[in-house]
């Protein structure tokens, strides 16, 4: 099969599949007036395959099949490969005005991370599954989802115990036979997996002997029997109170995936049972998963700058010093994302014959992207005034009899009109929610995952480090 052009995407989306929107069931997602947003932007990576200006950085000629796929299921083995990835990742996230198009990255990073476990595990069967499952992903152009959190009950215990209120707080093997297994449990926070074609679980968390039955992995199709998906409300338009923009809405929303009892086939599954393998797995994707948090978050850093700057100008304030303090504040955490973005990719490491970026890098990245957010929040809300919250609205600034008023008295800056500084408060208020602001911290772990990332991975050059001194200081080896 040729690759996928956006209209066939989102045409096999009509599978019978079952979604839940505010309490009602969606019978097609991909012409839902609400979910439609979302698929249209996932639409955007079959788009830009099929647009020449980027073919080179969509696609690979993939040797075995003799024929262009997806750059995301091409195996990296260079630091080249890795930057070129990068590059997609970032251009396809500017394109989509700052949301990651996320039909095949994600789930790549969780097929990655399968791959890397089974040559670490020397499982030739599930080397087999792996290598089979790629190479039909590639064949397809399949778009898809990585399933990781499970909703996890009381924190404070671990899936086995029986402390736990009912035991299928993670997602569990219940049956198997030679056909297949039967999983039961619940995944949460799965962006995209209302409008994926397949859905690859993965473990969560370290386990231990007495939770085996939770070290599974596998993929299966969203339209499987038992896979109920409950989708969080979004806000996929503009309201009537905000100024209208022709420009497409762009968005993702997250699933609750339900598996009640779902058969899934021997040759699907990637781990089940061996439970001192799911730390490592999930490890392997977190790693992956943040390298493609950090590229996706350079055009998001891009937009911070832009409307740091824009109100301030607007405002008037921009020569202030106390401002372009604060405007240098954003450009160095936009240029220090993208620096140790890149550096992770030319310092990668090795896992078999695939290239992974520099692990301490890339972690450093993400935590500094997430760590630091909320104050450049802070710096865009204090530059754009009380105004971004007490602003008239759109329906105030056409209607006649206030119009007037409110050209006169909220214009600023000379140049600059009444209309463009009140859109842009309406697009800092977008782009600042509540919602970015949670999915920027938690989004591809915690602050303190990256923090324990670093530590365990730094252990080597700490060691080094202290080396160096010792010597320095006349310390002999003991």
């Amino acid at each position: 099969m040729a690759l996928m052009t956006a209209d066939e995407y989102r045409a096999k989306l009509d599978d019978g599949r079952v979604v839940y929107y505010k309490g009602e069931k969606i019978k097609n997602v991909a012409v839902d007036p609400n979910l439609k947003a979302c698929v249209d932007t996932m639409a955007v990576d079959y788009e830009m395959a099929h647009d020449p200006k980027y073919k080179d950085l969509a696609l690979v000629e993939d040797p075995e099949l003799g024929e262009l796929v997806s750059r995301y299921y091409h195996k990296p083995k260079t630091a080249e490969d890795l930057l070129k990835a990068h590059e997609l990742i970032v251009t396809s996230t500017a394109i989509a005005d700052g949301y990651i198009p996320l039909a095949h990255d994600i789930g790549s990073d969780a097929l990655n991370a399968i791959t890397i476990t089974a040559h670490m595990m020397g499982n030739q069967d599930y080397i087999d599954r792996a290598e089979n499952f790629r190479k039909y992903m590639k064949k397809d152009d399949i778009a898809a989802c990585a399933a990781v959190t499970c909703v996890k009950g009381d924190r404070m215990l671990r899936p086995s115990d029986p402390g736990q209120i009912h035991p299928d707080y993670y997602v569990r093997v219940v049956d198997k036979n030679s056909q297949g297994i039967v999983v039961r449990g619940a995944k949460v926070h799965i962006t995209g997996a209302a409008y994926c074609q397949e859905i690859i679980a993965v473990p969560c968390r370290q386990m231990v002997e007495a939770d085996a039955d939770y070290a599974v992995a596998f993929a299966i199709p969203p339209n499987t029997k038992g896979i109920t998906q409950i989708v969080r409300p979004f806000r996929s338009s503009l309201s009537s109170i905000e100024f209208p923009n022709e420009r497409p809405m762009r968005m993702h929303t997250d699933s609750l995936i339900v598996f009640d009892d779902v058969f899934i086939p021997w040759d699907r599954v990637f781990l089940c049972g061996e439970w001192k393998f799911a730390a490592t797995m999930v490890y392997n994707f977190a790693l992956l998963h943040r390298r493609t948090g950090c590229a996706y978050r350079v055009p998001m850093s891009e937009h911070l700058l832009g409307l740091g700057k824009a109100i301030a100008d607007y405002n008037g304030i921009t020569n202030a010093p106390h401002v372009r303090e604060k405007l240098t504040d954003l450009v160095i955490y936009l240029e220090t994302l993208k620096a140790l973005s890149k550096a992770a990719c030319y310092d990668f490491v090795m896992h078999g014959d695939m290239a992974v970026p520099n692990p301490v890098t890339t972690n450093i990245a993400k935590y500094h992207f997430a760590h630091n957010y909320h104050d450049v929040v802070k710096v865009i809300e204090d530059l754009a005034g009380g105004l971004l919250v007490t602003a008239p609205t759109y329906k105030d600034y056409v209607n006649p009899e206030t119009r007037g008023f409110i050209d006169k008295y909220l214009s600023a800056k000379k140049g600059v009109s009444t209309e463009q500084r009140l859109r842009m408060f309406d697009l800092i208020r977008r782009m600042t929610s509540a919602d970015l602001e949670t999915i920027c911290l938690h989004g591809e772990g915690s602050p303190i995952a990256e923090r324990m990332t670093i530590w365990m991975e730094a252990g080597k050059v700490m060691n080094e480090c202290k080396k160096i001194v010792e010597e320095m200081a006349g310390i002999s080896e003991s």
